[in-house]
């Protein structure tokens, strides 16, 4: 009966599982929802039971016999893993499942050149790559569902986890070419205090701006708030408030077309520092190893992929808030 079953099926319904709602694990894994939903019946009517529980616009629970199948499914899908892992190390070749974790705000830049290029340059990899906030991360690193994230070193737990930091990213402010500020070429945060501010609302994101202006005794005026930095973007160039941000992309406007104005920031702050996370109690195959290497290569405080280089962007001790042209 298992002949009948293919491995990208049971990764759907292990998708499914982990994210309860078949809408979310098809964006998650890059597929359409009716690819997942197909997944699913196939295996109920191979296993002629039910394993999944639909609740009207709440997404799915396991049954207690589905959740025995998953439990199951989710070790032969790591025993695959294992098998290739053997071949590639045997044959001193790089190939297999590749599943690559990117912290949301990063992922429209990195992820592509990333993964993409790595895949293209190994036809025998398959790649996956999720998206997710730090605390999201680290649980599916903990939990095998990723082998690698590039993430910021934000509130890393303990010895399980490793981190290795490749790219020192200081927090800079973002205006709309409206904004008061948008002449200045540097400003402070105490120059801050009395203009909204819109909040990139991510765990840890949040305490972490929230910190930069506690270390200045420093109270910020939040006007609105997003977890997305693509509709932080959008408010801001509206003339909503300004942002505090660490990333920098390689574009100077909002997705609605209206252009943002990215001001240093004086003083010295905490950066955050990006780079690569990961469990070392596990193995890491030939191909995380390959990617990883590639991760070093391709992310410095002189290239990171779809942004500025950050070293064009750090702030010189010389430079102090003036009126000039934006930068």
């Amino acid at each position: 009966m298992l002949s009948r079953i293919t491995l990208r099926q049971l990764e759907y319904c292990l998708a499914a599982s982990d994210y309860n709602s078949i809408a979310e694990a098809a964006a998650r894994i890059h597929v359409s929802p009716s690819s997942v939903s197909a997944a699913i019946a196939h295996l109920e009517s191979e296993f002629d039971a039910q394993l999944f529980v639909r609740h009207h616009a709440q997404g799915l629970s396991m049954t207690p016999l589905g959740e025995e199948v998953i439990k199951q499914v989710r070790g032969i899908l790591d025993q695959t893993s294992s098998l290739y892992a053997i071949v590639s190390d045997a044959q001193s070749s790089i190939r297999g499942p590749l599943r690559v974790g990117c912290f949301t705000t990063l992922a429209a830049m990195v992820t592509p050149e990333l993964c993409q290029g790595f895949a293209r340059a190994h036809p025998q990899v398959q790649v996956t790559h999720v998206e997710d906030h730090q605390e999201g991360l680290i649980e599916r690193l903990r939990k095998g569902q990723i082998d690698v994230a590039v993430t910021y070193d934000l509130q890393l737990p303990g010895a399980d986890v490793a981190f290795e930091p490749l790219a020192t990213l200081p927090p800079h402010v973002i205006v709309g070419e409206t904004s008061p500020l948008a002449h200045q070429r540097v400003v402070a945060l105490s120059d801050l205090s009395g203009y909204p501010m819109v909040l990139l609302d991510l765990p840890m994101s949040r305490d972490y701006f929230f910190g930069l202006f506690q270390a200045v005794q420093v109270e910020p005026l939040v006007a609105a708030r997003s977890g997305s930095p693509d509709v932080v973007r959008s408010l801001v160039a509206n003339g909503v408030g300004y942002s505090l941000v660490n990333v920098r992309p390689r574009m100077s406007h909002s997705l609605d077309g209206k252009r943002v104005v990215s001001l240093r920031l004086a003083g010295h702050h905490q950066p955050m520092c990006l780079g690569m996370a990961w469990i070392p109690a596990q193995r890491p195959r030939r191909v995380l190893e390959a990617f990883m290497q590639r991760c070093r290569t391709f992310i410095s405080d002189e290239h990171v992929p779809g942004m500025v280089a950050p070293s064009h962007f750090m702030w010189n001790p010389g430079d102090e808030p003036s009126t000039g042209e934006a930068a």
